[in-house]
């Protein structure tokens, strides 16, 4: 075996690990693909003999390339983009699987990509590598450019916000939980009836204008009409999960891990009373968004 069919067969080794590193940190299988892609042809022109430990120094590869791509990504969202509809985000116009991808990232942990998303490039980057691939910040701090200190702190701030602040006592967010689950069960399903049920009879729904087709502010009133609106949204709910939404327990919608919609619940009596559909951008980014403990 030479030296390539040999760094070849390491590389192959470590690709899994390598693909789950660089998708948690992008939120996208495509990205996530390119990063390990880019990893082999850098590791291919470079002088891997003298490495001691292949391994890691393949994940600082995978790591700096996604952190690069995260800051170019955070930049290409300053520039002006043409508003989409959810449906044109869930078409997935690069070609890539919607079903597959809605399977990897409930496996991952939507809710998780979603919050991720919402940190700055250097944070989720510690966050990621020290908290799920348990690396040590020694390692982590040459690749964010920071002392370990700083970056155990980089770490730190992002755990706070994975977690998120409870604004509930923990038996209100369980009941809220158990009918937020309940609905979005039922929306999957398309069972109206099921929707009905934990609907209040005079429930309101409001959704901005980029969360509706006609780009007009809606407002839907009664159980029935709100059930049939939202069996209408049965493709969306598949890449829908649970998560804290402002403290409290609501539902969001992230094809490729990009937050697209939000959907805050006010719950009485274990009855939806109301329902706020928020797509607008500058709506999202407003949002304090956390990750539900099982």
């Amino acid at each position: 075996m030479d030296d390539r069919e040999w760094l070849l067969s390491r590389f192959e080794e470590q690709r899994p690990r390598l693909w789950a590193v660089a998708y948690r940190m992008l939120g996208s299988t495509g990205e996530a693909d390119d990063a390990v892609q880019e990893a082999w042809l850098r590791a291919s022109r470079a002088d891997t003999g003298r490495v001691e430990n292949l391994p890691a120094w393949l994940t600082t590869v995978v790591a700096r390339l996604s952190l690069n791509m995260l800051r170019s990504r955070k930049l290409r969202r300053e520039e002006p983009l043409d508003v989409q509809t959810p449906e044109q985000v869930i078409g997935h116009e690069d070609g890539s699987d919607p079903e597959q991808e809605a399977l990897l990232a409930d496996s991952v942990g939507l809710a998780l990509l979603v919050v991720l998303d919402t940190l700055a490039p250097a944070e989720r980057l510690a966050f990621v590598l020290h908290d799920m691939f348990d690396l040590p910040f020694d390692e982590i701090a040459p690749i964010v450019g920071r002392s370990p200190a700083a970056a155990r702190q980089l770490a730190s701030r992002a755990r706070r916000r994975v977690r998120g602040v409870n604004t509930l006592p923990d038996s209100d967010l369980t009941r809220q939980r158990r009918v937020v689950d309940a609905y979005l069960a039922a929306t999957r399903a398309g069972d109206f009836e099921a929707l009905v049920v934990l609907l209040d009879p005079d429930v309101v729904l409001r959704a901005d204008p980029e969360s509706v087709p006609t780009g007009i502010p809606m407002v839907i009133r009664g159980a029935r009409a709100v059930a049939k609106g939202a069996i209408t949204s049965s493709e969306r709910a598949q890449f829908t999960q649970p998560a804290l939404v402002n403290g409290a327990v609501g539902l969001v919608m992230a094809p490729r891990g990009q937050l697209v919609v939000a959907l805050r619940f006010t719950i009485t009596h274990d009855k939806i009373t109301e329902i706020d559909v928020v797509a607008d951008p500058a709506r999202l980014r407003q949002l304090e968004l956390a990750v539900l403990s099982d």
